[in-house]
């Protein structure tokens, strides 16, 4: 029995579950994935490493700002670029921006927030319920081969970190949830994306090297199908080859979400890049394609965490909150945790932004 069950290993979750337990309390963290940090993901592939999902930390806020100046003096992020180009109208133009990354992968930043938490990999909540003596019962579905974790998890509270229609396959009137609580969940609506990981020959570096103008990160403001282009492989420290990673458009997406030929989708993402920025994008040496269902949150609740009235204590938290994007999630992680110790012992919590 834990004090507290987090769902949901993101950034949200970790900095939820990590003021909790530096107050005190012996927390829980179920995550059905193999790894922490959520959307802010990074892939071995091909002897090296690609980041799929969030593609920099840049200084969005107070939250991230923190968390970027501890994670920059431990030497896990470094500036990446002080500016990222933008493709517009058929141009590249400059627009300053400090963007860091972690040449380990940006995961690195998952790990670092989970540093002395319980986490449960590999398991994803199936139903939740309450017991005879008031607590929450959740029944875990074990999704890798480890079957060392019991399979059902009991707890005074929960914080439910996940996108909300994830969530919403498990919080229902039934467990004394109201519905103005589960309506609240069900407005919340994202975008997909698309991301492909590609690399090519090593012989391309130097014609890297000649890019006029240079550039790392490369956004599409008015396309229909591409959203953002990363040089990945200048991430890393002793880069083998060129890698790039290329995120889809929202529409294009959803166009593709289904698809069971997702390297077919990935080919014809890297085809209309190299028609844009460079013409042999289009001849990897290798490709893999991630698909992010629930990407970018849309239209994020006016709420820093969304706790629910007149049952156990239970409060959602996460991009749906708040500002959105990863400084809504450190903010709304925060906020839960500050919720769940009112409804519990009010102990001494850290409410400060500093990791």
């Amino acid at each position: 029995m834990f004090d507290v069950a987090v769902i949901g290993a993101g950034m949200a979750g970790l900095s939820c579950a990590q003021r909790l337990r530096q107050a005190g309390y012996s927390v829980a963290v179920v995550e059905k994935s193999r790894g922490a940090g959520g959307r802010v993901a990074t892939r071995r592939v091909q002897g090296t490493r690609a980041d799929h999902g969030a593609r920099y930390l840049e200084p969005q806020g107070d939250a991230v700002q923190g968390l970027i100046e501890v994670l920059v003096d431990r030497h896990i992020l470094k500036l990446w670029t002080d500016s990222v180009w933008e493709f517009r109208q058929g141009k590249l133009s400059a627009i300053p921006n400090s963007c860091y990354v972690a040449p380990a992968g940006m995961n690195a930043v998952g790990k670092y927030l989970a540093e002395g938490l319980e986490i449960w990999f590999g398991r994803r909540v199936q139903a939740i319920s309450t017991t005879d003596n008031q607590m929450w019962h959740l029944s875990l579905e074990v999704t890798d081969d480890n079957l060392q974790r019991p399979q059902e998890l009991i707890a005074k509270a929960v914080v439910v970190a996940i996108p909300a229609p994830q969530a919403l396959i498990f919080l229902d009137e039934k467990i004394g949830l109201s519905p103005d609580f589960t309506d609240k969940l069900r407005s919340v609506e994202y975008d997909p994306c698309i991301s492909v990981m590609a690399g090519y020959p090593p012989s391309k570096q130097h014609d890297l090297s000649n890019l006029n103008p240079q550039w790392k990160s490369v956004s599409f403001s008015d396309n229909s199908d591409l959203a953002w282009v990363g040089l990945d492989s200048s991430k890393r420290l002793d880069p083998q080859q060129p890698v790039f990673v290329v995120h889809s458009s929202a529409n294009f997406a959803e166009r593709h979400l289904e698809s069971i030929d997702l390297p077919t989708v990935g080919q014809e993402l890297l085809d209309r890049t190299s028609g844009y920025l460079i013409p042999w994008l289009k001849e990897p040496e290798w490709l893999q394609v991630h698909r992010w269902r629930y990407a970018f949150c849309r239209n994020p609740l006016p709420v820093s965490c969304l706790a629910a009235e007149g049952t156990l204590p239970l409060v959602c938290a996460g991009d749906l909150c708040g500002e959105g994007q990863i400084e809504g999630a450190l903010r709304s992680g925060l906020a839960a945790a500050i919720w769940v110790n009112s409804q519990l012992q009010n102990l001494q919590l850290d409410s400060s932004l500093n990791w």
